[in-house]
């Protein structure tokens, strides 16, 4: 296997399955695929598939069949990309495609990830105000907070995170198995249900929502990279083992996400088509309608579910989000930040529905949500299938005929719906306003037809040629170590905060230096006088550093040591770079507080900030325990 980055890497091979037999060896294998699950089961899956059963009662069971047995398909595809070449599909579409078609193919898996994002701050929101009578703008506010949820369970490791996933789905679960027994479905009219049937307009609509609520394209892309969170016998039997293994733990998990979406069709039949209520498009109206027929137990255990299906989703949506953006971009940052400005992205359009079209506009922008989702999904299914079909990269794993032929059928079934469906809303805005048509003629039918021309080029691309170029790496490679010359700082740099972090970081400063160099010491003072006035405070608190700083100096002089000391002001990291900057410093030391999770998020910037600022080596030293 070629040299590459590795997808997810804090958590890469941090599961380690050798040396296990029998329970213990599928328990180890068990978790990526229920990760994958809960975006099979999310909000956006709520709004299709009431939709589904309040208008054609049972008739529409049959493409959520379909559609998971196509997610069976692709799921396994995409794990066995993951396990044999240890490549994601975004780092494998950058060492197959040039740079401008791996942007655009970044921006289309980043609008489906919006999508799905919004579909679950809707569901969250919509969830909250249900069970608490919560008004919706504050429910959508409230779901910025899951950034710090997400960032807690990656510092706890993949198995903190899988447990946390697995248990949220077994709410959601239960409560629609309760639920069934409550609605008592017609069962001999659920069986003609998996009869497949010809579809008008508004089905395919709905049918086409289903399938891109059920096969999501950043699962595609999320399952390649979890399964790599398993440490694996690189060997072919211990390949085949892990593609064995991870196909049983998909196979389970996508038939309980089935069992989900089934149950929630078949909720809306049962309890709307069947009394007459063929119009239950929003979430709001079945838990109405719910409690009215089936009294206040029903409608709570829907809320429970709708508000765990929604945070559930909103966790794997950040990770796909990350494996995407180092993949195609070769771009890393922080996952709290990323998980917020998607957040922020997918925030907007639901506080400008809101505004615009009220509560009633939130429903409509759900499935529209899931139609975005599968308009997307040829933009991963057929690199997936070029990636895994592929003899000389894949080896003897690569796949058969037989899948070649039902994956290649998949995808043309999924791209020739998606194209229908386009065709046809065009002509209906075109219908319906006479006056846009400048609109749709000049701007909207161009971009149709550019993503169009880009799905067309990513299928031949593999075809005609197959240039094997190597993925870029965050990190850089390895350089050639040759003989190290001694390196002399003459003016090294100490931050200071008057905890017992100071200590340790002067002793590791005097010890680079020794006696030959100058230190400053580098202390900012925070006040909200000195985020206003700068060097003119002099406050109680500027007044106390001024002290404490010289006491350092002069004790430092007493003991040899050539020291000054300089005070900033403001914000932390700005000051410190300041300093170093104007003073020429060509050495730091900063002491490490070692904050975790929240604390972090608040506390822990600084040195991040000043190592992106400054241009000489930057030393972090542990504070010693007090």
């Amino acid at each position: 296997m070629s040299t590459n980055s590795e997808s997810l890497g804090s958590v890469h091979g941090s599961v380690d399955t050798e040396g296990k037999t029998g329970w213990r060896k599928i328990m180890a294998f068990i978790g990526p695929a229920y990760l994958i699950s809960v975006g099979y089961m999310d909000p956006g899956n709520w709004a299709t598939d009431l939709q589904a059963g309040s208008q054609f009662g049972y008739r529409l069971i049959w493409v959520l069949l379909m559609s998971n047995i196509i997610a069976l398909l692709l799921q396994s595809l995409s794990a066995r990309l993951g396990i044999v070449r240890g490549l994601d599909i975004a780092q494998a579409s950058k060492k197959t495609y040039p740079r401008f078609v791996n942007f655009c193919l970044y921006i289309l898996a980043q609008i489906a990830i919006i999508a799905c994002d919004l579909a679950e701050i809707i569901g969250m929101a919509i969830g909250l105000q249900l069970l608490f009578d919560l008004p919706l703008i504050w429910g959508v506010s409230i779901t910025m907070l899951d950034t710090l949820l997400l960032l807690f369970l990656l510092n706890k490791g993949m198995r903190r995170l899988e447990g946390f996933i697995v248990s949220l789905i077994f709410i959601v679960g239960l409560s629609f198995l309760i639920e069934m027994i409550i609605v008592k479905p017609d069962l001999p009219e659920l069986a003609k249900g998996f009869i497949p049937t010809a579809l008008n307009h508004d089905a395919l609509y709905i049918a086409i929502g289903i399938i891109g609520a059920t096969v999501m394209p950043h699962n595609l892309y999320l399952h390649s990279s979890l399964v790599q969170t398993r440490k694996i016998d690189r060997s072919d039997s211990g390949i085949r083992s892990a593609i064995k293994f991870n196909f049983w733990d998909t196979t389970i998990a996508l038939n309980l996400a089935f069992f989900v979406n089934a149950a929630i069709l078949i909720l809306a039949a049962s309890a709307f088509f069947r009394n007459g209520y063929h119009e239950i498009a929003e979430i709001e109206d079945a838990h109405k309608l719910l409690s009215n027929i089936f009294g206040p137990l029903a409608p709570k255990l829907f809320a429970i579910a709708l508000i765990a299906a929604g945070q559930s989703s909103t966790i794997t949506g950040t990770l796909a989000g990350q494996i995407i953006m180092e993949g195609h971009l070769n771009l890393r940052i922080a996952p709290w930040l990323r998980r917020l400005l998607t957040r922020m992205l997918a925030i907007i359009p639901a506080y400008l529905t809101l505004l615009y079209a009220g509560e009633n506009g939130l429903g409509r922008l759900l499935v529209l949500s899931q139609v975005v989702l599968s308009l997307q999904l040829g933009f991963a299914v057929v690199p997936l299938i070029h990636f895994t079909s592929d003899k000389k990269t894949m080896g003897k794993f690569a796949n058969n005929t037989l899948v070649k032929i039902g994956a290649w059928t998949c995808a043309l079934l999924i791209v020739v719906l998606n194209g229908r469906l386009v065709i046809e809303e065009i002509s209906k805005w075109s219908a319906a306003n006479p006056a846009s048509g400048f609109l749709i003629h000049f701007v909207i039918s161009p971009i149709a037809a550019g993503v169009a021309l880009l799905l067309i080029y990513v299928f031949m691309k593999p075809f005609i040629s197959k240039p094997v170029r190597e993925v870029a790496i965050p990190h850089g490679m390895a350089s050639v170590i040759n003989n190290i010359d001694l390196v002399a700082y003459n003016h090294i740099g100490v931050t200071i905060d008057f905890t017992n972090n100071d200590q340790t970081a002067i002793r590791h400063a005097l010890m680079q230096g020794g006696k030959k160099a100058a230190y400053i010491l580098i202390h900012v003072v925070e006040t909200a006088g000195a985020q206003y006035h700068g060097t003119q405070v002099m406050d109680h608190e500027t007044q106390s550093d001024f002290d404490n700083m010289e006491q350092y100096v002069n004790a430092l002089a007493q003991l040899g040591y050539n020291a000054i000391a300089h005070i900033g002001y403001g914000s932390r990291g700005d000051a410190i770079a300041g300093i170093v900057n104007k003073e020429k410093v060509d050495f730091l030391v900063m002491g490490s507080h070692g904050h975790k999770a929240i604390k972090d998020l608040i506390y822990g910037t600084t040195v991040d900030t000043v190592r992106h600022l400054v241009n000489v080596p930057v030393l972090v030293v542990k504070a010693t325990p007090k």
